[in-house]
């Protein structure tokens, strides 16, 4: 994927936004990997949630207040997300991106549950298609801010959380 994304954005300048806390993980090993990274990239992060504990909440809890104040106009914006599930937090932050004037706006996920979808959208970069309709932790992804740290992608049981 990271040569991909280098042969895509090479003269475009991009602009990496990672979600978080989620995708801090997903988003560092990424640019390293983006090789060679284009001149003039730029990275920010965002924060932006739906979950309290083990379910969506149907609401978009989200702030766009990006750490560094990098402007938005006329970047292509590059949206690094953990994990896509029922996709309205995503589209959101997408149209509010746009809404802000950036030339483009692609997303890139770790994780695709497309099970669980409610709208049309599909992320433009993805590293596993397929993710089982569960719980899954690690490698960014928590439940109640735990199991972040683990070093790979499991299925949390269901009584951890029931």
């Amino acid at each position: 994927m990271g040569r991909e994304l280098a042969a895509d954005y090479a003269n475009r300048e991009p602009l990496i936004i990672g979600t978080l806390n989620g995708a801090f993980i997903f988003m560092a090993d990424l640019v390293r990997a983006i090789d060679p990274l284009p001149d003039g990239t730029q990275m920010d992060f965002l924060r932006a949630s739906s979950y309290i504990g083990a379910s969506t909440t149907g609401e978009e809890a989200i702030s766009l207040g990006l750490v560094s104040k990098i402007p938005i106009s006329g970047r292509h914006i590059l949206l690094i997300e953990d994990i896509i599930d029922t996709g309205k937090t995503l589209q959101e932050l997408c149209a509010r991106l746009r809404s802000q004037g950036a030339a483009s706006v692609n997303t890139v996920t770790l994780l695709d549950k497309s099970a669980r979808r409610q709208v049309d959208l599909q992320a433009d970069y993805k590293g596993f298609e397929q993710c089982p309709d569960e719980f899954v932790v690690g490698y960014g992804l928590d439940y109640n801010e735990h199991y972040r740290s683990l070093p790979y992608i499991g299925v949390l049981r269901p009584e951890c959380y029931s």
